[in-house]
């Protein structure tokens, strides 16, 4: 482990800035411009969002459960997350291996109850 250090590192670095620093940039940067350059701009969305902090509190309120819905969407009603299944599939020599050891321990499995079965009803067991 200890000469994948780097390595390692660079991966926890990349998942730490992809899935926590860049969302929260990204979130926090999106309120900031849509608030300060369309917002406060026309009279008619200043009197639905009076300030920043309220504009935060309703786009939040409304924007957390809609993507929320989004992303069950995704995972569970389109093909689109089966076919990034399907490309880390391809492209994962681990995960590939995982699904050739599974079938190889589910047929051992298989044999393994026949075998029981023949001797639960006192059969001669074969060598084939």
């Amino acid at each position: 482990m200890n000469e994948n250090i780097g390595f390692r590192s660079w991966y926890y670095f990349r998942m730490g800035w992809a899935t926590y620093f860049a969302f929260i940039f990204a979130a926090v940067n999106t309120l900031t411009v849509t608030y300060f350059l369309a917002i406060e701009r026309y009279p008619f969305l200043s009197g639905i969002f009076p300030n920043f902090l309220q504009y935060v509190v309703i786009v939040s309120a409304i924007g957390v459960p809609l993507l929320v819905v989004i992303g069950y969407i995704h995972y569970k009603r389109t093909v689109a997350f089966k076919s990034e299944v399907d490309v880390i599939m391809e492209s994962n020599p681990y995960q590939r291996r995982n699904i050739v050891n599974i079938t190889l321990v589910l047929h051992s499995i298989i044999q393994t109850n026949q075998l029981l079965l023949k001797l639960s009803k006192n059969e001669k067991l074969s060598e084939t």
